[in-house]
């Protein structure tokens, strides 16, 4: 119709005229919106003869549709414009270097760890793993240890506090991993051939000891089993371990009630200069201790002891770690920064292989 002329160049106008999103929303509310004035004129319609309504009403819903376009246009339009001045304002020079990225790395303990897990692997054995908070019995009747051993006091371990009444059973943070032996037994039965690393904890704190420290105990049971193959067992995971081809071990009678006949095991080595040479030299270093199983322990785990035997080994898989890169000192492990584990050689790239040592 010619009389919507005018009101269709006059919202064409202010289209054109909106110069941000913003103007754009009120033009499109103040024409279309629902009191709008097109919108409005559409509820007059009803107040038209049939003739008029028809014609009119026609002439309306294309007005609508077109500046519906026309606010759709204008508004890309704005957007297209927008963004040619950002692209004009902002430049990349794509000849810089990249941004470095920090670096992670694997914690000394961790990958010491994992080699540990893999050299014993090679050799058959799989992984244990048991609860951190242990019973009491699980933690040292179940291994032998008497009530009167200096270990079941509480200025040798950490007792989890009970309220007044609990009668519960006493438990404590484990003070070796040996209890994940005893759940092995009883899960699995015999034969049996784990190793169980992780985490215990003791009221220690020295150069070389620290109240939470980190443990990997052995355990093989069968039928024939001897002294002689756990000492092929050391023997080869020292070898491996340290990366040295010949290795020289010496086992001196020890008592461990979890372990009869028990043995400590020292590791020949050198000293001179300075700095730790495995396998050679005419001094001897503790490692480890080690035994043949008790029958008690046996026991405990539900195997009988008169079909069955093993042996046992415990080692720090902190105190190996130090003496294996060479740190000094074992606190350092928990309060130096990443800089400092560099320095001993640990690196993002560091993978543990399944012969045991590193692949960079």
């Amino acid at each position: 119709m010619d009389d919507l002329n005018p009101l269709r160049q006059q919202w064409l106008d202010r289209i054109n005229a909106a110069a941000d999103p913003q103007a754009i929303e009120e033009v499109r509310l103040a024409a279309l919106g629902k009191k709008g004035e097109i919108s409005l004129k559409m509820r007059e319609l009803g107040r038209m003869s049939p003739e008029e309504r028809q014609t009119t009403g026609r002439a309306l819903n294309e007005l609508r549709d077109e500046l519906d376009a026309a606010l759709r246009a204008r508004k890309l339009s704005l957007e297209d414009a927008a963004l040619e001045s950002r692209l004009a304002g902002e430049w990349l020079d794509v000849t810089l270097p990249g941004r470095p990225r920090p670096q992670g790395t694997i914690h000394p303990i961790s990958q010491v760890t994992d080699e540990v897990t893999a050299i014993f692997a090679d050799m058959g054995f799989a992984v244990a793993e048991g609860p951190q908070v242990e019973s009491d019995w699980y933690n040292f009747d179940a291994l032998n240890i008497a009530p009167e051993h200096p270990a079941r006091q509480e200025h040798d371990t950490f007792f989890m506090h009970r309220a007044p009444g609990d009668t519960r059973p006493p438990h404590v943070l484990r003070t070796h991993t040996s209890p994940v032996q005893i759940r092995a037994m009883q899960d699995q039965g015999a034969p049996i051939r784990v190793i169980c690393p992780g985490r215990v904890y003791r009221m220690d704190m020295d150069q070389t000891h620290t109240p939470m420290f980190h443990q990997v105990e052995g355990l093989a049971i069968d039928r024939d089993i001897s002294m002689a193959q756990l000492k092929w067992t050391l023997e080869e995971f020292c070898r491996a371990f340290f990366e040295v081809d010949q290795v020289e071990l010496r086992f001196r009678a020890s008592h461990f009630p979890f372990t009869e006949p028990s043995a400590e095991v020292d590791i020949r080595c050198d000293w001179s200069g300075g700095q730790l040479k495995i396998g050679e030299g005419e001094s001897w270093l503790e490692i480890l201790g080690s035994g043949m199983v008790h029958p008690n322990v046996l026991r405990a785990g539900g195997i009988d002891p008169d079909q069955w035997q093993g042996f046992a080994f415990g080692m720090g898989i902190d105190r190996i770690a130090m003496l294996k890169y060479g740190i000094p000192d074992l606190r350092a492990f928990f309060e130096s920064d990443l800089r400092w584990l560099r320095h001993y050689g640990f690196a993002a790239g560091d993978v543990p292989s399944v012969s045991g040592g590193l692949s960079r």
